[in-house]
């Protein structure tokens, strides 16, 4: 029996979920701004990692990746304060040299010597870099996990929790080999 009191495929109270849809977003209402990176061409968020010489992770920041490497380092030092007295040299890559880097590192923990690792000149085709593996092991090792493989998290706090848990199930399984 046709209905008399409107159009055929017009909903009873006559309200459009389009307007409420492109209100809410379309990854929800709370998310953290992603940025994007022009030089490595990524969008959304960077990880900076702070590790031991064996790899295992000690700190971490996760944030836009429109903030550059070299700020995104003084994040780290930044938020590292008094967390770690034993730590005496940094090893860091050639992207964080630089006059502002090095007086943010003065500035901020004055007995920590920063050593940057860089790339020969002369050399052609791939060449494995001294002390700069151990970092880019440790995020493959971090890469094995599902949650941390592409960028999911809304909030960059959940970021770096997953970070962090995922760093806790390979310290735990490192230890677990050992005994």
């Amino acid at each position: 029996m046709p209905r008399s009191d409107g159009a055929r495929g017009e909903p009873d109270s006559g309200r459009h979920r389009l307007s409420e849809c492109q209100r809410r977003g379309k990854r929800g209402a709370c998310i953290d701004p992603s940025g994007y990176d022009a030089g490595k061409k990524i969008k959304g968020k960077k990880r900076h990692i702070l590790v031991d010489t064996v790899g295992l992770l000690l700190h971490a920041v996760v944030h836009p990746a429109s903030i550059q490497d070299r700020d995104g380092a003084i994040l780290v030092l930044g938020t590292l304060f008094g967390q770690f007295p034993f730590l005496k040299k940094l090893f860091a890559d050639g992207g964080y040299q630089g006059p502002i880097f090095g007086q943010a590192q003065k500035k901020i923990l004055p007995n920590l010597e920063t050593e940057i690792v860089k790339r020969s000149d002369t050399t052609v085709g791939f060449e494995i870099i001294p002390r700069r593996w151990v970092v880019e092991r440790t995020f493959a090792w971090l890469g094995r996990c599902r949650r941390l493989a592409k960028d999911f998290e809304n909030r960059t706090r959940t970021a770096r929790a997953f970070l962090l848990l995922a760093s806790i199930r390979l310290m735990s399984r490192k230890l677990c080999l050992k005994t």
